[in-house]
Parts: structure tokens; sequence; C-alpha cells
């Protein structure tokens, strides 16, 4: 995990090696490219989580015999079945998207003598035929709360799913609670995580090559003082997550160190603003290029000085509150507050919003993503295989 990189292990070739890694706390990638690579593809699209990832999200759903729970990303069927285990195959439903991936749990299932149902379709939109549920529990990533989840839990149930921002990979567990009067939910972060996404929340991200057709030659430049490890942090840097909640439809992509140098470009999702930071070792300030409506860097920049202003609050600080119709955000005496809300893509859709309080708790991590070469240049194909969640 630290390296980045995959091993391919087949039982049938390395039965010993293969359950090392199955009994490792370790993530494993089940399939590549929605089914469609032979082996290992380009990008992983269903995973066993690691096991330890597994354990928090099952002790945040706080499951208690007699209930039922919805499960959202069937995967391997590993999750459908604790929960089965502890509450009855009875009480668990579970929604895989890919038929593929759900007829194989659905068989491993049932070998184990735990015939949970399994349904092959879009998790997004839950299950009403079998609402409500106690609980709701997802295993993709999400960029939205789907209002359907809230109309399908009882009031007074838990939802535990993680969530993010587009701004980067990272995403964080929310665990939400139904209000009495079943309309709105909201709750607390409890860690970091980083999960493949559910498909209808990837990236609409449409390439490198569509904003900066010609290189950096034309935009506006400046420079900044802030530094590489003041924007980036570690993998689960609380400050990338306050930026995401700030500066709303942008994406960022940091490029691998290469001679000294290295490029994080920050791209609007919402028109073809763009902005790249060039960090190089021994300056003590780098160069800004901006260009088209947003000035994403100034953006990004006033965003981390709003963090850092605020005393740098930890994940601890924010949560989340969701309604089918309106979002809003609160605001504890004494405490800071991102003015930023949460909309789906999907029109007649929630909304959502994250706030800085006191009682709430979060945290996220950060991808490995692909090199960009210095200085506006192209994105170069990087070794991807690890799924991390």
């Amino acid at each position: 995990m630290d390296s980045g990189t995959t091993v391919t292990v087949d039982l049938r070739d390395e039965p010993s090696l293969w359950f090392s890694y199955a009994d490792a706390d370790v993530p494993i990638v089940t399939q590549w490219d929605d089914g469609k690579a032979e082996g290992r593809g380009n990008v992983p699209t269903s995973s066993a989580s690691m096991p330890s990832v597994v354990f928090r999200m099952l002790r945040d759903l706080d499951v208690q015999a007699g209930q039922r729970v919805l499960e959202i990303g069937t995967g391997t069927g590993w999750n459908a079945a604790l929960l089965a285990h502890r509450l009855g195959h009875d009480n668990v439903v579970t929604i895989e998207i890919d038929s593929a991936v759900a007829t194989a749990a659905r068989d491993r299932l049932a070998r184990c003598g735990l015939p949970v149902l399994v349904l092959a379709r879009d998790g997004e939109e839950g299950d009403e035929p079998g609402a409500p549920y106690d609980r709701i529990i997802a295993t993709a990533g999400l960029r939205s709360i789907p209002p359907a989840w809230i109309a399908q839990a009882w009031p007074g149930g838990l939802i535990v799913a993680p969530w993010g921002t587009h701004y980067c990979a990272q995403d964080a567990v929310v665990r939400l609670e139904v209000a009495e009067d079943g309309k709105h939910a909201e709750g607390r972060f409890t860690g970091p995580v980083e999960f493949m996404k559910l498909r209808s929340h990837r990236l609409p991200f449409a390439g490198h090559d569509v904003y900066v057709p010609h290189g950096v030659t034309g935009a506006d430049r400046s420079t900044t003082s802030v530094t590489v490890d003041q924007l980036l942090g570690d993998r689960f840097a609380v400050s990338s997550f306050a930026v995401g909640l700030r500066v709303r439809d942008c994406y960022r992509q940091a490029a691998a160190e290469r001679d000294g140098a290295r490029p994080v470009w920050f791209y609007g999702l919402t028109d073809k603003s763009w902005a790249c930071v060039m960090f190089r070792d021994g300056q003590d300030e780098a160069q800004v290029w901006q260009s088209g409506p947003r000035r994403l860097w100034d953006e990004v920049a006033a965003a981390l000085d709003w963090w850092q202003q605020a005393g740098e609050p930890g994940y601890d600080r924010f949560g989340l509150t969701v309604t089918a119709d309106s979002s809003t955000t609160r605001r504890t005496p004494g405490t800071y507050e991102p003015h930023c809300r949460r909309r789906t893509d999907r029109a007649g859709s929630g909304k959502s919003a994250a706030a800085l309080r006191p009682d709430r708790v979060a945290a996220r991590g950060r991808r490995r993503v692909q090199p960009l070469s210095p200085g506006g240049g192209h994105p170069t194909r990087s070794a991807r295989g690890t799924s991390r969640a």
C-alpha cells in the first residue's frame, strides 16, 4: 500500500500466498475496469475492503438484534455475510450494480449457508419495496447522499457511508441519524477512508488536454508563498478536506516530484477554468498560472487561509446535514463555519451541507494521482492499481 503497487495472486497457482493476502489487513482488488479487463486493468472497480475499515464501519452502524439492514455495494459479499451472521440472513438485503459481481456474491453467500437477498440494480435508488430499514450502509464512495436512502430508513435509523467532494479522491465515513420527521438526517464523520466511487458519483473530469491544449502560454502568472506541504499535507490531510468543502466543483491533481519540481493542477468542473502551481526545491515561492472565468488558485489559497486562521481545526469539527429538498449549515457559537453547499447531480434530488462544529468529526484520505510533466505538460500514464478503502 505504501508503494502504491499491486500484486496479482491466483489461488490455483499460489494458495499459501493467496490466503496470506486474504487474511491480511489490506484491500484486495477483485475487478478492474467494470469487468471489461481480463486480469489487471487500468482502474480498480470492485474490491474487498481492508478488514479494519469493514469493522470500523460496522461498529459505526451499531446493529442490534431484530433490525433490518440495507447494504449498498455487495462486492464479494463478505460484509453482507458478517451482517447476516449477526442479524440472520432474512434481515439483510444487499444491492450490487454489476450483475456479474452480484451473481458471484449470491452464490458465495449461499454456499456459506447465508442466502442473503442480493439485488442487481443501481444502489443509489435503494430498495423501496423492502423499506423501511433500521440501518443503511454504503461500501462505495459518495459525493452526495441519495434522498431515497433517507426516505427508506426508519426515523431514528442510521445511514453509514463514505462521503467526500470531487476536490480529491478522499472520503470520510459519515454516520447520519434520520430525524423523527423522516425528511432529513445529520451526524458526524468518524474517520478517514478512500473508497471506489458509486458509478453515478465518479469524477466528471474531461481530461487535462481539454483544459490546457497549448500549455500555460497566455495564462495569468503570479507567485505564492504557500508550500507544497501546506497544500497537500499527508495522505489524510484535513487541509484537503477543508479546502474541498470551500472550493466547490474543483478537481485537484498532484504530480509526483520530478527533477526537484512538482506541479499541482486544479480544474473547474463546471467550466474550463484551470490553475497550476509549480513547487521547486530550494525556492521560497512557487510559480502560479491561472486561466478561465474562475481564479481557482485564488479560491484554493483563500480556503487554505480560512482553515489556518480558524486554528487548523481537525476532522472532529465537521459534520453533515442532508435533506430531501434543501440544505443548511449550522454554526455553534464561538466556532467557524464553511459556507458551502453540496448539491447532487440529478434534478430533483437532495442536497447536503457540511458544517464546522465541535461535535462533528471527519477525516479524509488522498489518492495517488497520475504524474504530469512540469511546466504545463500533458498527463502521462502511471501505474494505477491500489484500491484503498
